[in-house]
């Protein structure tokens, strides 16, 4: 899972920016760059040099992959560690990682894994499985908190007593070091896409030692992740770190496939605002953006533009109501703010990149899954759940502020879903917006009313998409909890039968679409500018970057 908090959240969510000032990381990107070379000849220069020049939002928070959340991170911290599985870059199907082969049990609850000799740490140590088995250890202690540890507790044996605290003794945990290079996992059921869940952050190995260097192995915010100080074992090497300037990587010289990279650096820019990162793209500063003004999309798809991409992606869109506070403790209310919604005027005439109306939280096609819950639009049902809770005609409705992350295209939304609120309920809030380090620290705090979210997740089970609101879920910020969805969910990832997991999935949708702690709005497609210079780029459905594969021409 890539969520954009989380995109971004792996989730994560994803921070696209766009409006009218400079902002000021665009500002530093454009002394940055003037230092170097003409503002104009940036990609040319930059392409010479096989160095790639990439949008990449937001500035990242923290580079530790045990803690990364949104889609800015993700980006750099998966090229930068390596777990035992691979992805493809283009159709995600798992490919050897540091493991070269494995080996999975006829009941598919044991795999062993042999690591290769030559894989390296960034420091030239051999990587071994001790370090997975360590790694593992410190993402599921529960003084670490992780938000991504669910991601193996609910699949390895031992893993959810040990994170809960209610087994002490990491060795009776499903993870096993038979020698230096073989390690096995034992899993609780039988899990198809487990090979691709260890190709996530939470596969990925931390060198324990090096963490331990800078203090508590358990602590956040460590220094271990700085320039200089943190050692991984991926395919680039952290080179510099200036905050809210640039990230770069480069090449790493001890990665066991190196000679398969092109690139010699990637530099990723977090320009928050999509009007300033377009405006570095047409006038030489970036390759590739992160995302596109949504009013310049048509312009684009109107003139034919062969440096606009518009991709399929796994993600939702979507509002999360904080049930733990007023108004939105009422489902009345939740349910009459998504009833009242009209999606397909949204990414008609506001998102405009192809997105579809998300009726669904599940999109429509997950592993043959069709959700049989819908939300259809009914604003008289909603006005009459709205009068139902005390507020007929919207009257003596509380005062109410949705947040989002600092973002044009976010603002453009909300502002949309402003005026049909108030159109069709006679409701007002206020919109306010912060940027992406506080705004996660808000939602995670649970300091919100009604906030703007989204998720990134896999595309290989509808568990994926359904468990990020399980009661105990790292995602699930909004309080709501629900035993029955839960134990649903429980019973459902466990069922070999396809036909079987999937009506306890149906029933579990129409809990949440019932109970509506989220008001899910549009699925993404990725909307992005790429220059021809650029070679061999992939488009996935979970949008990671292309940088094991791509080259530049000059």
């Amino acid at each position: 899972m890539r969520p954009a908090a989380v995109v971004e959240v792996k989730g994560t969510l994803h921070p696209w920016f766009f409006g009218q000032r400079m902002a000021p990381a665009l500002l530093a990107f454009s002394l940055v760059l003037a230092g170097c070379a003409k503002r104009e000849d940036a990609v040319t220069e930059a392409t010479r040099g096989n160095v790639l020049l990439l949008g990449n939002g937001a500035d990242p928070p923290d580079l530790d992959p045990q803690l990364a959340q949104g889609i800015p991170e993700s980006n750099i911290i998966d090229f930068l560690f390596e777990g035992l599985v691979d992805v493809d870059e283009a159709d995600l199907h798992p490919v050897p990682g540091v493991a070269e082969r494995w080996d999975i049990s006829p009941d598919g609850l044991t795999y062993t894994f042999h690591l290769r000799p030559d894989a390296r740490w960034s420091d030239g140590r051999p990587v071994t499985a001790g370090d997975f088995y360590q790694s593992f250890h410190r993402i599921l202690s529960p003084a670490f908190a992780s938000e991504i540890a669910d991601q193996l507790y609910i699949y390895v044996a031992g893993a959810e007593a040990f994170f809960q605290g209610r087994e002490k003794d990491f060795s009776k945990v499903g993870f096993q070091v038979i020698d230096p290079l073989t390690l096995r996992i034992t899993l609780v059921h039988r899990t198809p896409y487990f090979l691709q869940i260890l190709s996530e952050r939470e596969g990925f190995p931390v060198r324990v030692d090096v963490v331990g260097r800078f203090g508590d192995v358990l602590r956040r915010g460590s220094r271990w992740t700085l320039p200089g100080n943190l050692v991984g074992n991926g395919r680039y090497v952290l080179r510099e770190w200036k905050p809210n300037q640039y990230v770069e990587i480069a090449r790493s010289t001890t990665y066991w496939g190196r000679d398969q990279i092109k690139l010699q650096a990637v530099r990723f820019f977090p320009i928050e605002e999509a009007v300033a990162e377009e405006a570095a793209f047409r006038s030489g500063q970036l390759h590739v953006t992160s995302t596109l003004p949504t009013d310049r999309i048509s312009e684009y798809r109107t003139r034919n533009s062969p440096l606009l991409k518009l991709a399929p992606l796994s993600a939702v869109y979507y509002y999360m109501c904080n049930t733990l506070r007023p108004p939105f403790n009422d489902v009345r209310v939740r349910r009459a703010l998504a009833l009242s919604l009209d999606r397909e005027r949204i990414v008609e005439d506001v998102s405009r990149g192809g997105e579809r109306p998300a009726y669904t939280f599940t999109p429509d096609g997950m592993d043959g899954f069709t959700s049989e819950a819908r939300l259809p639009r009914d604003a008289e049902e909603a006005r009459g759940l709205l009068a139902q809770a005390g507020y007929p005609g919207g009257r003596g409705f509380p005062k109410v502020t949705l947040l989002y992350n600092t973002a044009e295209n976010h603002r453009a939304i909300a502002e949309a879903i402003q005026q049909i609120w108030r159109k069709t309920l006679n409701i007002d809030i206020d919109l306010y917006n912060q940027e992406w380090k506080v705004y996660l620290d808000s939602m995670h705090m649970k300091n919100f009313q009604i906030c703007r979210s989204a998720l990134v997740i896999d595309p290989y089970d509808p568990y994926q998409y359904l468990r990020s609101f399980e009661s105990n879920s790292g995602f699930n910020d909004s309080g709501w909890a629900n035993p029955e969805y839960d134990r649903l969910l429980e019973e459902g990832i466990s069922l070999p039968d396809r036909a079987e997991r999937f009506e306890k999935y149906q029933k579990a949708e129409a809990i949440l679409l019932r109970d509506m702690p989220i008001i899910p709005i549009y699925f993404y497609t990725h909307h992005y500018l790429i220059r021809p210079e650029v070679r061999n780029w992939a488009d996935n459905l979970i949008e990671i970057p292309a940088l094991g594969q791509a080259w530049l021409q000059d």
